[in-house]
Formats: C-alpha cells, structure tokens, sequence
C-alpha cells in the first residue's frame, strides 16, 4: 500500500489488504444490499446468542434500526469480508468457535488497516463484541466506545442477504462455517 499524506486505497486495494489479513473471501459490499430491518433486530430480542441486553454492542444498547440507517447513509462504498471453514460435522462447536475467532482476530487487524485512511469508517462485525472480559452494560458507558463494533445483525441486516447481492455465498456447503463482515467508508 502506498502510505503517502492524503492517499486512501479505492475498494479493490482494501480487497487485497483483507485477503492479505487472512479472510477467505472479500469482495466489494452491494450498498443496496443494506436493508435495515425491524425483524431482522426483533430476532436478537430471542436471545440465541446470549448477548441480548447484555452488551453496548448488541440490542437494546445499539443504536435503532432507523438510526443504523441513517448512519449508513453517511457511506457510498463498503467492503465485505467472509472467513470460511471446514467442521468435522455440524455439532463441532469447537470448530465453530476456532473459526469466529480467527474471523474476529482478522477483522479486529482489517479495521485498524483501514482506520489509517478512513479514520470515520463504519465496521459491522460478527457476533457481539469482545473487546473487554465484561461489558460495562447497563451500569456505566462502554470503555472503548472508539472501538466497539456491533454485529450486522445487530444493525438490522440480514447477513445472508448483503452477502449474495454482493456476489459471495453465505453458504459454502455441508460441514462449513463461515463468518461475515463488513466496513462502510466514504
């Protein structure tokens, strides 16, 4: 990358740092792919996760599904980031958790990249945050709200949805995993 003052990288060079970073796939994000939806935000109110009302990161605390909008409204390109893996059989849970961390780990290394020459970036992670052992939620403010990422979902997207109208697949077929995310610049 060049690193000369005033020099932000156009999307396809961002593809490039996120494959170099580690993700299996990365791909231009289909703007109009992003479809803020109620039901989408009324699914994490059922708690699959655990993280419901238990995060600054995650519903309630983030912000509504007309504020996400709003917010990303601010953004005309994107980049949309997948890491994909293989589990011995669909309960390898051990697998899974391998594969998000990897995902989280590479993600967490992407948005510092880009934060280099889009300080105002919007990222959208995967799963709820882990910055710190315990959220500080809902009893004092987040300790690192500068770098707190909430979920797609969380958002309001429905991740499956970004991810085809962006020319990736959601579903890379029988024992796989794949985690999803993405950053908003201007």
């Amino acid at each position: 990358m060049i690193t000369e003052s005033g020099y932000k990288p156009d999307i396809d060079e961002l593809t490039v740092l996120a494959k170099e970073a580690g993700f299996t796939y990365a791909a231009p994000l289909a703007m109009d792919s992003l479809e803020f939806r109620e039901e989408v935000r009324s699914m994490c109110a059922e708690d699959r996760c655990k993280s419901y009302g238990k995060s600054w990161s995650c519903p309630p605390a983030v912000c509504s599904v007309a504020r996400a909008k709003e917010r990303a409204r601010a953004y005309h390109r994107g980049i949309i980031v997948q890491t994909a893996g293989t589990l011995s059989d669909s309960f390898d849970m051990d697998g899974t958790a391998s594969i998000m961390r990897r995902h989280r780990k590479d993600f967490d290394t992407l948005v510092r990249q880009i934060r280099n020459f889009y300080p105002d970036c919007l990222p959208m992670g995967a799963g709820t945050c882990r910055i710190c052992r315990s959220c500080t939620y809902p009893d004092r403010p987040c300790r690192h709200p500068d770098k707190m990422v909430s979920s797609m979902e969380a958002y309001g997207l429905l991740v499956s949805d970004v991810a085809i109208r962006s020319g990736l697949k959601y579903n890379y077929g029988e024992n796989t995993m794949c985690f999803t995310s993405c950053v908003l610049i201007d």
